[in-house]
């Protein structure tokens, strides 16, 4: 018995010291980043490189707010992701649903198409999308990126829409129906409460795809819908690119995001626990 729990003591060990390795090395781009805008302009150049800054400044992100543009692109940004997030989600829930619950074969081969636009790369839409804009007069819009931005996470979404309705058993849509509800009002009151997790996930992809986007938001605009992650690519100067304004601007731009995470956090594991118990 003691060479058993010792066994399993030592493999717990290995499996520990595996996870923190993994920890450290995902952790390590975004801790260097964090390091890198902290430091002055001679040490974000210097070579070799090193982590940790020997002056620690806060010059980089008073520089990068007091930019003409940024702190409009942030608005820009979050307005765009949400707008996006809400058209994916009210897209992709109804769609989703009623591929789970009819079944049909014209159902299954929508969601075998809607798995093929997930694999277009992005600047094949967005080339035709920028007459197509333009025509209709929505061109440099958030409106505009929005939309296009939601015909990339709009197949995911709708993926992952339905693995969280697939987990969701029948009997409750039938006892809703029973108690005079309308399938509407089965997946408002009964399916989308329970599927929550889900919904919760689906959001965060949604919203992070719109998020880091960078190629519609090149693509679709130039002036008044500008959004972050242009604006970091612009941090240029004579020298080169500017990275202590760079990493700090991504910094700051990260922050939305593990704050959302931290928020949604019960939710996600809910959410993505929610197909190990159905039936």
């Amino acid at each position: 018995m003691n060479g058993l729990e010792t066994r399993r003591a030592g493999t717990r060990s290995i499996l520990w010291i595996c996870l923190t390795v993994l920890v450290i090395l995902y952790a390590f781009p975004f801790v260097y980043m964090l390091f890198t805008s902290f430091k002055t302009p001679i040490e974000t150049n210097a070579i070799p490189p090193q982590i940790l800054p020997s002056i620690w400044t806060i010059q980089n992100y008073i520089t990068v707010l007091s930019t003409q543009g940024v702190p409009q692109s942030f608005v820009n940004s979050l307005q765009t992701a949400a707008m996006s997030t809400i058209l994916s989600l009210v897209l992709a829930v109804p769609a989703a649903y009623a591929v789970t619950r009819y079944r049909t074969r014209p159902g299954r081969i929508f969601i075998l198409l809607a798995l093929v636009m997930r694999m277009v790369p992005a600047i094949i839409v967005g080339a035709p999308l920028i007459t197509m804009f333009h025509t209709i007069g929505l061109s440099d819009t958030s409106l505009a990126l929005a939309i296009a931005q939601t015909t990339v996470s709009l197949p995911l979404s709708i993926w992952l829409m339905a693995s969280f309705f697939e987990a969701v058993p029948d009997e409750l849509d039938e006892a809703a129906r029973v108690d005079g509800c309308s399938r509407l009002g089965s997946l408002w009151r009964v399916v989308l409460p329970v599927a929550r997790g889900g919904v919760a996930v689906t959001a965060i992809f949604a919203f992070l795809a719109s998020w880091n986007d960078f190629i519609f938001a090149l693509l679709l605009t130039s002036v008044r819908a500008v959004t972050t992650p242009l604006q970091i690519a612009n941090f240029q100067s004579q020298f080169g690119l500017d990275w202590g304004n760079m990493t700090s601007l991504a910094v700051l731009y990260s922050v939305p995001v593990i704050i959302l995470a931290i928020v949604l956090q019960r939710h996600i594991v809910a959410g993505l626990t929610l197909g190990a118990v159905k039936g």
